[in-house]
């Protein structure tokens, strides 16, 4: 398994919202993560809006995101949470991910 560490940021009159809808995604968009390889998918986000994402996946980010492209319920739940992010007009979130790199790791 890749291991996949991301950064976003979320505006910061948004955060409260954005919270919520974490809370409740829905099974459908769950059930699509799964079926296109995204595990232990983790979001820890900063008071700031600064948002770490993480994921395991057996291909890489590319492929990943690839996959979820293919689904439906990935482009409405992405144009639902582009007005939370600070990326430019128009474009996805899942689109702006800037992976990191992993530099250590302990099992």
């Amino acid at each position: 398994m890749k291991r996949v560490g991301f950064l976003l940021k979320v505006k910061a009159d948004r955060l409260e919202e954005y919270k919520q809808h974490h809370r409740a995604v829905w099974p459908e968009m769950l059930a699509a993560l799964r079926d296109s390889g995204w595990h232990n998918y983790t979001l820890f986000l900063r008071d700031d809006g600064l948002l770490f994402g993480y994921f395991e996946t057996p291909a890489g980010l590319a492929e990943a995101q690839a996959a979820m492209a293919r689904t439906a319920v990935n482009a409405r739940w992405q144009a639902l949470m582009a007005p939370f992010f600070e990326i430019p007009p128009g474009a996805r979130p899942d689109q702006m991910l800037v992976e990191l790199e992993e530099i250590f790791h302990t099992d």
